[in-house]
């Protein structure tokens, strides 16, 4: 007995785009690893069908974390080129590149210069998909921020002064 299952997935018009994938990238990649077919019922619809329970459960999984605007993660480097590291969020993901310059506050030729290696995990905040090609944009060097020490020494300061008036925490004496 073959028994195929189907079942319908509401997708945003905000989000096509994401679930979709340049080109239709995603999709097909989702297809041919699980073996399901996708089609689009309409704008925001699209129906699944799957050859096996099996097949229907791994393109559930399959789908994109939600992942939260600004938000730290933790990501598995999964390749190191010259031109930065491959990382990993979630493990049915695409890798994707963190690039040399979002490495580390200070300029690096390699990302071994840094003592990186395949199977660590490093922290990198995310900042959206690139509008235009639909890339992750992740960071590693905003979480190493130099700016601390100009926060303190401004913190530092007993004297505040906003628009010419000495501010009350700066005249009161103990």
């Amino acid at each position: 007995m073959n028994l195929c299952l189907s079942e319908t997935v509401e997708v945003p018009l905000s989000k096509r785009a994401r679930f979709v994938g340049p080109g239709g990238y995603n999709l097909k990649k989702l297809q041919a690893e699980t073996g399901v077919t996708v089609s689009q019922v309409d704008e925001e619809t699209f129906s699944i069908f799957a050859p096996t329970p099996a097949a229907m459960h791994e393109a559930q999984e399959f789908q994109d974390y939600k992942l939260e605007f600004g938000a730290i993660y933790t990501a598995t480097i999964t390749e190191l080129r010259d031109i930065g590291v491959m990382v990993k969020l979630y493990p049915n993901m695409t890798p994707v590149l963190l690039h040399n310059s979002q490495l580390d506050q200070r300029k690096i030729k390699h990302p071994s210069a840094l003592g990186l290696e395949v199977g660590q995990e490093i922290q990198v905040k995310y900042f959206g998909r690139d509008p235009t090609d639909g890339r992750m944009r992740l960071s590693r060097k905003v979480l190493q921020s130099p700016a601390s020490s100009i926060v303190k020494t401004l913190s530092d300061k007993n004297n505040i002064v906003m628009g010419g008036a000495v501010s009350e925490t700066a005249t009161s004496s103990s």
